[in-house]
């Protein structure tokens, strides 16, 4: 057995480290390393240029109070000076705010490519306990928090750094003793930065949290919006939406009320009356000029933009790493399985071998000790009650979920040896509901495939689909792009173009799960016609409450309650099983209300006339089905016949289709043939028109 792994890999992606979310926002700046050099030169030096200008400011009203004969010369090289400073600043700034806004949107590029291949490489388990609006919140909403840390945030707070420590080089080379009260407001903020940060983080992830929540709210109600408006349920609705944004509001309340308890701007007032008081004082003793006095006052009004900007920037780092903490929690998350990139990649006959297969969710069993085989090119029916666990069985055929207990076997190779890739290739899936994607007819159709499909296989595949015939009707034909989840297309088109894109792939196993359950009687004869092209030469799993497909059928297995509790063909389990008799019976109850096929009650001892229209073993005799002792079908029987029977298409199964001769059987053998016959015929002409 392979080695499990917590994530396999899906796409090519660089490594990072998710030891915790600066680990992980740094390793993604490792490739960005000009860019990062860039950011910190040109903050640097702006503010490097910055702090001189008070210093230059300085000098000129000393050299306006010397008013000796270098006061003009003096004044001059100061503005020229200024002038320089001025426009080598706008040009540094330039090149950090360039630099950093790259690394922003390069981090948001990045974080949100490596969250979306982790998603795609998370196990079905997982992604049945998620809420897909959160998922989304986080994709979109925390992956955008992470751009917005870098800018404004970490953009803001560097240079917030910077100005609060290159001006204290400038007042100490004024005088030392000036540091006195800068230093002291630097240590009272740094202390209360640490409280704020405290306070903010929860507040902050609470409020991540219930936007995820509002999130997933709003995403059920829109793509459940026609379960609301049929239900009346709009006001509900509402309500339920209301509350989720107020508890939103209050979170950012509550963020606003720590906002408000901001301490250092208080500080900074103090700093400032302290230190205007201690260069007075200076100035009085002559230790300073006046000067200095006005370097030093404007180095310490450069002290505010820090104080003042911290409150917002520091929040949008705390929220970042609030949104970079939920990122990694997704994608740190165990799947349960593992993408086996070395196993087995060989070409499938289609043989399966379920052994002693046993497989729950969350604990709760759904199957129970399973065991069949299914030999290549085999069509086995699974037939049960609801929640018998029919369709959780085919789904550990292609992986989609892991055995708890036992083995599923793929041509003697365990499916967890086999390259997960090479594994569900060659294995088709067509369900009752159908995913389509807001592309285009041709992109749905080559979906598996992508690019390597060309424009003649995509429309040969819909012509065996039965599908070609309104897609040419459409305006834009195979270019059409059709609603999110093909709403824009009936649901026997949607299942014909399912068809098409397993035919695309040429699958070894095909997996047909209730597919025909959602369309009306004419529609389901085309796609009941375009199912069976697909059926020859390949292994198929159908799990159907069609009578007429469960004839296909080579074998079938009949679960009760997560176990197999007989197997054989469907004239065998008629004959000796009464649960699958129990079972049949409910489906014939079913076909007349739906109006799709169903089976045509029988004397007792005999199996119904299948819903094909087929017989299924036995001879006709007097009485039965209202054939008249003098070989005549009764006109009732025909209507009868006309409403249950219609054969898929028209196409008798192979031992239906043989031609026997008419007296073999004895005097009823002609009216036996000739029944037959008739009810091979189709119920529908190619026009549409019943005969």
């Amino acid at each position: 057995m392979a080695t499990r792994r917590s994530e396999f890999t899906v796409a090519d992606q660089r490594p990072t480290d998710r030891r915790g979310p600066i680990r992980w926002i740094l390793s993604h700046q490792r490739r960005n390393g000009r860019y990062v050099a860039g950011f910190l030169l040109g903050s640097l030096l702006m503010v490097l240029l910055n702090s001189s200008i008070p210093h230059l400011t300085g000098a000129a009203f000393d050299a306006v109070l010397a008013r000796d004969e270098n006061t003009a010369r003096t004044l001059t090289a100061i503005a020229v000076a200024l002038l320089v400073i001025v426009l080598a600043r706008g040009a540094f700034d330039l090149l950090a705010r360039l630099s950093v806004e790259v690394l922003a949107k390069r981090m948001e590029r990045d974080a949100r490519d490596e969250l979306y291949t982790s998603l795609l490489g998370k196990s079905q388990t997982f992604h049945n306990r998620q809420r897909v609006g959160d998922l989304m919140a986080r994709t979109a909403n925390d992956v955008r928090q992470l751009g917005h840390m870098f800018s404004p945030g970490i953009d803001l707070i560097v240079d917030s750094m910077l100005q609060g420590l290159v001006p204290l080089a400038f007042i100490a080379f004024i005088d030392p003793r000036l540091l006195a009260s800068p230093l002291l407001f630097a240590v009272g903020f740094a202390i209360a930065i640490r409280h704020y940060m405290r306070q903010l983080n929860p507040v902050s992830t609470r409020m991540r949290e219930q936007f995820g929540d509002l999130n997933a709210g709003l995403n059920e109600a829109v793509r459940g919006i026609e379960v609301v408006k049929v239900t009346a349920q709009e006001d509900q609705e509402q309500r339920r939406f209301e509350t989720s944004a107020r508890a939103y509001r209050d979170y950012f309340v509550r963020q606003g009320m720590v906002q408000a308890r901001y301490l250092p701007t208080l500080l900074l007032a103090v700093a400032t009356a302290g230190a205007l008081l201690h260069g007075l004082l200076l100035y009085r003793d002559d230790a300073i000029t006046l000067g200095d006095l006005v370097a030093y006052l404007g180095l310490m009004g450069m002290l505010s933009f820090p104080t003042h900007i911290s409150i917002f920037s520091f929040s949008l780092v705390q929220m970042g790493l609030v949104s970079a903490r939920r990122i990694l929690t997704i994608m740190e998350e165990e799947t349960e399985l593992d993408q086996n990139p070395h196993g087995h990649r060989g070409h499938m006959r289609g043989e399966i071998v379920f052994e002693n297969v046993s497989f729950g969710y969350g604990g709760e069993p759904v199957l129970r000790n399973v065991s069949f085989r299914a030999e290549p090119g085999q069509t086995i029916a699974i037939v049960g009650e609801t929640g018998a666990g029919k369709s959780t069985l085919t789904k550990l055929v292609n992986r989609i979920y892991d055995v708890d207990e036992g083995r599923v076997l793929i041509d003697g190779v365990d499916v967890r040896e086999w390259d997960l890739d090479a594994l569900r290739s060659q294995i088709s899936t067509i369900e009752q509901d159908i995913v389509l994607f807001s592309r285009s007819i041709a992109e749905n159709i080559a979906f598996s495939l992508g690019q390597r499909v060309s424009r003649e296989d995509i429309v040969r595949a819909a012509k065996d689909a039965q599908a070609h015939g309104f897609i040419e009707e459409l305006e834009d034909g195979y270019d059409t792009v059709i609603g999110e989840r093909g709403v824009t297309l009936s649901g026997g088109q949607r299942q014909r173009l399912a068809i098409a894109r397993a035919l695309l792939t040429d699958p070894s196993i095909l997996i047909l799960d209730d597919s025909t359950s959602a369309v009306d009687s004419a529609t389901e004869d085309e796609i009941q016609r375009a199912i069976r092209r697909i059926l020859h030469g390949r292994t198929t799993l159908l799990i159907t409450h069609r009578l007429a497909q469960i004839r296909w059928a080579d074998k079938v297995l009949l679960l009760q309650r997560g176990r197999i509790v007989d197997q054989g063909t469907h004239e065998e389990l008629y004959e000796r099983c009464p649960l699958y008799r129990r079972i049949f019976a409910h489906y014939d109850e079913m076909a007349p209300a739906s109006g799709t096929s169903g089976a045509t009650a029988a004397p007792a001892g005999r199996p119904p006339i299948a819903g094909d229209g087929s017989l299924t073993h036995g001879d006709l005799a007097p009485g039965d089905l209202g054939v008249t002792d003098g070989g005549v079908v009764s006109r009732d029987t025909t209507r009868r016949l006309d409403g249950h029977a219609r054969l898929d298409g028209g196409h008798l199964d192979g031992h239906d289709r043989e031609h026997r001769d008419p007296h073999a059987d004895g005097p009823n053998g002609a009216v036996r043939t000739v029944t037959e016959e008739a009810l091979a015929m189709p119920a529908h002409s190619h026009d549409g028109e019943e005969h």
